[in-house]
């Protein structure tokens, strides 16, 4: 029987995924992915007004865990919009503890702490390895590591039935030298040249696609490296990309944070500095920061939950969305999403008009509903829409998504509003709409006036005067009625 085949997307993020085990390896995945495509690392200690000019390409990480990176356009002047795109690159794992050394009954035991909402009945009765990053110096030359061990090394094993006839009815979970010259070795240092590190605990078994016609992901950590790869790889292939439409205007963006799953407050998180500084260092003065503010668009790109097909009453009767049926649009009236009418309507007719398909999500009224770094990045005052990618198993160690949705027209957006009165200014909207033919496909989108929002499905060689494929308009409810919304501005 022939294996059926994985679309290529699929494939380079299963690569992706496996290598990257903690934030750390999945920053430091993301740079060199980013460095390959020509783009530039800076550093926030420096000064980066000489360092910054029209068309070039940069990135910088904050902690090795968290990156911005970003491409300036031609013309681009102070004031100009962010489309930007943000994900996180934590999920939900055992950290183990500074003092970590345990000893029981013969055994060589290791304490840890939970990170993030994880099913920790998930990872009982699995090997676990640890990955680590660590810091250290040997004659005076300082280094940094991220690295796995490769072999099977540690597990949690269940109490067997016979002990606990209970355990299915409530299941409940109640640095060792050894570790520490293990990690020495593999990294050829003595114990004594380690000055400090942290060590995550990861699935040993490689994540893979399965299912009758390889349709499912079955892997650790897709919420939400699915989407930080996305991210990345849109961002990597729109520099190179021989289709990309030519950019104006707004500044391209995909920041990954660190420490999502655990409420974002730290130096790393979105409740960082991080994108106020980049607003701040690309536009500095008071008026022109009010204005990129002003003109800017933010895509909260995280997972969503799919359909159980064993237990469908979990979801809202009509807001129950499918794996690889498309990108999911998240909203809640509470704001625990960012998602307001005017960023589902660009986002709806920038998919569809692809042919990708839209679906919705919403909670149920009787349940709590998660959510994402979108609306404590709106508060910045941009304006932002939250979607996702349908999963099931959401924070298990083994979760599962859709190879379909890796690979079409399922990764991110990045979308701008510019807004000016009486002229149209075009605005980049990047949409990684998944490999075609290997390369990512970016269309225009042409916004009016502030009041206005119009979208133009236009072909790379249409010029400013061809008339659109399609043509829609919202009115803003803030703003005066207009005599004739179809006039010219």
């Amino acid at each position: 029987m022939v294996q059926p085949s994985i679309p290529p997307a699929a494939a380079s993020f299963l690569e992706f995924i496996n290598a990257s085990p903690t934030p750390f390896h999945a920053v430091h995945n993301a740079s060199e992915r980013l460095e390959g495509a020509g783009f530039q690392r800076i550093y926030e200690k420096d000064n980066w007004e000489k360092q910054l000019k029209e068309g070039g390409r940069y990135f910088f990480t904050r902690n090795q865990s968290s990156l911005i990176a970003f491409t300036i356009p031609k013309g681009w002047k102070e004031g100009a919009g962010l489309s930007i795109v943000a994900t996180h690159t934590d999920s939900p794992c055992l950290r183990v503890r500074p003092v970590s050394k345990r000893s029981k009954a013969g055994y060589l035991q290791v304490g840890v702490e939970t990170y993030g909402g994880g099913i920790w009945h998930s990872w009982f009765d699995r090997w676990l390895n640890p990955s680590y990053y660590l810091k250290g110096s040997k004659t005076d030359t300082k280094f940094t590591f991220a690295r796995q061990l490769k072999r099977p090394l540690l597990r949690i094993p269940t109490l067997a039935i016979h002990l606990d006839r209970t355990v299915n009815d409530n299941f409940k979970t109640n640095h060792h030298a050894s570790l520490i010259d293990l990690i020495a070795e593999d990294i050829s240092v003595s114990p004594e040249e380690i000055h400090d590190f942290e060590l995550c605990l990861y699935d040993v078994q490689p994540s893979q696609a399965g299912g009758i016609n390889n349709e499912f992901i079955f892997s650790p950590r897709l919420d939400n490296l699915m989407s930080s790869f996305c991210a990345v790889e849109a961002m990597a292939d729109s520099v190179s990309s021989d289709r990309a439409v030519p950019l104006e205007g707004n500044v391209n963006v995909i920041a990954l944070f660190n420490h999502e799953e655990i409420g974002s407050v730290s130096t790393s998180g979105a409740e960082s500095s991080l994108l106020p500084t980049l607003f701040h260092r690309l536009s500095p003065t008071p008026a022109a920061h009010a204005q990129s503010i002003s003109r800017s668009f933010l895509v909260s790109a995280d997972m969503g939950h799919a359909i159980h097909p064993s237990y469908m009453d979990s979801h809202e009767q009509v807001h129950r969305p499918e794996i690889n049926g498309g990108l999911v649009v998240k909203t809640n009236a509470k704001q625990r999403y960012a998602t307001d009418a005017v960023g589902t309507f660009l986002i709806r007719k920038l998919v569809e008009n692809r042919g990708g398909r839209i679906q919705e999500f919403e909670v149920r009224n009787d349940m709590p509903c998660g959510s994402t770094v979108g609306p404590m990045l709106s508060k910045l005052g941009l304006r932002t829409v939250d979607v996702g990618m349908p999963m099931l198993s959401m924070h298990s160690i083994r979760e599962t998504g859709g190879t379909k949705d890796v690979h079409e027209r399922r990764s991110l957006l990045l979308v701008s509003t510019m807004s000016g009165r009486g002229r149209v200014i075009p605005a980049l909207v990047a949409i990684a709409t998944g490999v075609v033919s290997g390369v990512y496909i970016f269309q225009p989108l042409i916004i009016q006036e502030r009041d206005k929002l119009v979208t133009l499905n236009q072909s790379p060689n249409a010029t400013n005067n061809a008339p659109p494929n399609i043509t829609s308009t919202i009115s803003r409810p803030d703003s005066p009625p207009t005599e004739d919304a179809s006039k010219p501005a």
